[in-house]
């Protein structure tokens, strides 16, 4: 690996407007696929429907199936003056069956103090009740349905603010993976966004076995890093989930040979955390706050499949840590000279093993 990547400026690059990709591909598995070979060699270019291609029988895919909830909530003062709820997450004394407290970014925030009321439809109201630190509430649902149908029936798709659009019916089906299945994230895992039943099964025909794990993406994953020394960053915390059958899976798969495919950096995030020092991953709920950046010893993640992400963020950085910062960086100049799309409903890329890389991530002996 390159002593590259050490500084936050050295995740700059230009990046042209026409470049971010504001609509989804007309089919998600008609996105353009980037390979990145372990080890060096040429990039590749493919579609993500060859996918199939760069595996091998006895791999094992890990996805995750966090459900995007559309917790963006428009509504108005009882002044008539708009007002914006973006929920974050249940607070730790919500109802877990039935969550009514949420902590929460509103706007204006001058003006929805403690005390506030937010009108969203007629049968959805939400009042402040609190205040945080940092600029955020403790506000709570009121209204007659249970809170998730609520909230699935008025909110709005939280698209990233560098998509430049407010959210379309699309969105509620596009910016959601088709796996996606326990609810909990503001934003989605990309990666997953090119999946189809039909590569799925492809997948699976080839002797790949997916599993799932479950990672909540947070609002924090679009927060750039604002020091020059990565290490000075307050990393965000997100909460994840793996179950005793996934993680036996991952393991059973690695011993016998086979590769560990991350779909998306929320997964290795999980997967990483979760992992000992043989690369042994064991199952566990919680929250992590794990920075993965360069240089880093991967224990549990053998190939990575990725979007493009945003200059100077953490995500670029873990991907960076994994494929190599000098090769990372060449690969994203690429992928602007070659007109791939950026971003959330944009393109992706397959970092490939290294051959030489041992399954506990220590340089393996020649031969």
């Amino acid at each position: 690996m390159s002593g590259g990547g050490r500084r936050v400026s050295e995740y700059d690059y230009d990046l042209p407007e026409g470049r971010i990709a504001r609509y989804p591909a007309q089919r998600r598995d008609e996105s353009r696929l980037l390979v990145v070979p372990g080890g060096g060699g040429d990039l590749g270019h493919m579609r993500f429907r060859d996918l199939p291609d760069l595996v091998r029988p006895g791999d094992v895919l890990v996805v995750n199936e966090s459900r995007v909830l559309p917790v963006r909530l428009l509504g108005s003062k009882p002044t008539g003056a708009p007002s914006e709820i973006l929920l974050l997450r249940p607070t730790p004394r919500a109802d877990a069956d039935d969550p009514r407290e949420w902590e929460a970014l509103v706007r204006p925030g001058g003006k929805l103090k403690p005390g506030r009321r937010v009108l969203v439809a007629d049968d959805l109201a939400v009042d402040v009740v609190d205040s945080l630190e940092g600029g955020g509430r403790v506000v709570r649902l009121d209204t007659p349905l249970p809170a998730l149908e609520a909230i699935e029936r008025h909110g709005h798709v939280p698209l990233p603010p560098y998509l430049g659009r407010e959210d379309e019916p699309l969105d509620r089906e596009r910016y959601q993976t088709v796996y996606a299945r326990v609810p909990g994230s503001v934003a989605a895992p990309t990666a997953g966004l090119h999946f189809t039943p039909a590569l799925l099964d492809a997948l699976e025909a080839r002797g790949v076995r997916r599993v799932a794990v479950t990672l909540d993406v947070g609002v924090g994953t679009f927060r750039p890093v604002d020091a020059e020394d990565p290490a000075e960053h307050d990393m965000h915390a997100e909460r994840y989930r793996v179950e005793p059958e996934a993680a036996r899976a991952i393991n059973e798969a690695r011993a016998a040979g086979g590769r560990c495919w991350a779909v998306g950096t929320t997964v290795v995030r999980t997967l990483e955390t979760l992992a000992d020092g043989r690369g042994v991953v064991r199952a566990g709920a919680g929250s992590t706050r794990l920075f993965i950046r360069p240089p880093y010893r991967f224990r549990a993640v053998d190939a990575l499949v990725t979007n493009f992400h945003l200059p100077r963020s953490t995500l670029l950085m873990l991907v960076a840590a994994f494929g190599g910062y000098d090769r990372v960086m060449e690969a994203y100049r690429v992928a602007v000279r070659e007109g791939y799309r950026f971003y959330s409903y944009g393109d992706a890329m397959a970092l490939l093993p290294d051959p030489d890389r041992a399954p506990d991530g220590s340089l393996a002996p020649p031969g």
